[in-house]
């Protein structure tokens, strides 16, 4: 079970128990996924992709570190732990690699496709992290986290936008 704080006092506390786990998930798929965007960066034919991958990893970073100044909020320590769905997302992109690494025409898309993925999972749970630390009186929290939630709905706005413009789109006669 995770950690408690004192919550004899917080709205919706039936949600603590439930808040801090997800927080817990989502550090170690953030830490997970660093790994894999070094993985993505390196197998895309794009420069534009690269990049994306690349600035998204800094982005990981930062949403790390927001992550754990939320458990300081909480009064937690910051630690993760393993995501299943998280591994499994990332195992699927090394298999696309492996795949379409020798079809460039093929690989960006493939890949957008496996970090699409990675974001709407990431979209979904920092979408629910948010809504618990809102329904709890968390303010603070709900901000950090509602930051890294909107850069992740970013990044995936942005991978569409490459995918249509370049990775999706074939060479025109």
């Amino acid at each position: 079970m995770a950690q408690t704080k004192e919550n004899g006092n917080m709205p919706n506390a039936h949600l603590h128990e439930l808040l801090v786990d997800e927080m817990r998930d989502i550090l170690g798929a953030e830490r997970q996924l660093l790994k894999g965007l070094k993985k993505l960066a390196n197998a895309a034919e794009s420069p534009t992709l690269k990049k994306a991958f690349e600035e998204h990893y800094g982005q990981t970073e930062n949403h790390i570190e927001r992550l754990k100044s939320a458990f300081s909020n909480l009064g937690l320590s910051g630690r993760g732990k393993k995501c299943k769905a998280m591994e499994g997302l990332l195992k699927e992109a090394e298999e696309i690699i492996e795949e379409f690494e020798d079809s460039p025409e093929v690989v960006d898309a493939a890949l957008i496709a496996a970090a699409q993925k990675v974001e709407h999972y990431e979209i979904a749970s920092y979408g629910c992290i948010v809504t618990y630390a809102k329904l709890m009186g968390h303010d603070e929290v709900k901000e950090l986290l509602g930051q890294t939630l909107a850069e992740e709905k970013e990044t995936d706005e942005l991978l569409t936008e490459i995918a249509m413009s370049e990775a999706n789109v074939g060479e025109t006669a």
